[in-house]
């Protein structure tokens, strides 16, 4: 009885780390795939009222899209579009802020629209080329009209 005992214990533990080492791959897999469409960083997102969230944000032609980085959906979990996003002011974190998101993090607190705000923290660099993104913009392009 114990041998048989032992022996599933075994074989539980073995298709646990099994599935650890699958779902570890899954996760690689996708920041794979997601890095592979170019322009793609680390950031940390958070709305009013709620805690940090990290994950990747990728730059597209007309939409800043932000993915959680646990997840497995191909599909940005949010989505910001270019002329409604505007980065209003940025702060280091706090110690408190540090812990969670890692050192080497600018806070950009960031308008959706004139009316909701968001925080995003990315690293230095990753803020510059966020800036340089949003400035790059077409002209026009923020006053909505489309030709």
């Amino acid at each position: 009885m114990g041998e048989a005992l032992a022996l599933d214990a075994a074989w539980l533990f073995a298709a646990l780390l099994i599935l650890l080492v699958l779902a570890a791959a899954g996760i690689a897999a996708r920041r794979f795939l997601l890095e592979r469409g170019g322009a793609t960083v680390e950031c940390g997102l958070r709305r009013p009222g709620r805690s940090w969230r990290l994950g990747l944000a990728s730059y597209q032609l007309d939409e800043f899209r932000w993915y959680g980085i646990f997840g497995v959906s191909m599909r940005p979990e949010q989505t910001f579009p270019r002329r409604d996003l505007a980065v209003v002011a940025r702060r280091p974190p706090t110690e408190e802020e540090v812990t969670i998101l890692g050192p080497g993090r600018i806070v950009a607190e960031c308008q959706l629209g004139g009316s909701t705000t968001i925080d995003l923290a990315l690293a230095e660099s990753a803020l510059t080329g966020l800036l340089a993104w949003l400035e790059s913009a077409p002209p026009g392009s923020h006053l909505g009209v489309t030709r």
